[in-house]
């Protein structure tokens, strides 16, 4: 973890508009004797219940939705432009059927979450890294859509699980 630096959410500049919805990110749960990480492109931070949190989605047949279900912890990896043909792999590909890792060359490391909750998994190319303790999820609802044209985006009526983790530790890269 010596690459990395620790700091404050606080100071994070990034727009979480491009961060999330153009760039993407990858989810990753579990340890590193078996974890799944996915790519993402919905999701938030912000506060909530005066903590600091993220929140991502995930629909129940992703392989990473076991991997949450039975972890408390799960990391947000923010990578370089440079790994886009890797977050479009990992985004494309299921962890049941390949070694997504091993095939888009990323390098698993252990980050520690804090002295009571599971460490979780992140990717020493990562420029950005939230660790986060699982607080609260919601399956989403359709009878809750008040615009009824979100529903589109669920022809298959696969909705899905939103997480919401409080983010315990931020780490940077310095490069």
């Amino acid at each position: 973890m010596s690459q990395f630096i620790e700091t404050n959410p606080d100071g994070l500049s990034d727009n979480v508009f491009k961060t999330i919805g153009q760039e993407w990110m990858l989810i990753t749960v579990g340890n590193l004797q078996r974890f799944n990480t996915m790519t993402a492109s919905w999701g938030g931070w912000g506060i909530l219940w005066n903590r600091k949190v993220c929140f991502c989605v995930i629909r129940p047949q992703r392989y990473t939705f076991e991997f949450m279900e039975i972890s408390e912890a799960f990391s947000l990896s923010f990578f370089p432009a440079n790994y886009r043909a890797a977050l479009d792999f990992c985004g494309t590909h299921s962890g049941r059927n390949v070694d997504k890792v091993k095939a888009c060359g990323l390098t698993p490391l252990e980050v520690m979450v804090n002295e009571t909750t599971s460490n979780v998994v992140s990717f020493a190319e990562a420029r950005l890294v939230l660790a986060c303790k699982k607080i609260y999820y919601q399956d989403l609802d359709p009878a809750h859509f008040i615009d009824p044209t979100i529903g589109n985006a669920y022809p298959a009526r696969d909705y899905h699980r939103m997480y919401f983790g409080e983010i315990v530790r931020t780490l940077v890269h310095p490069g």
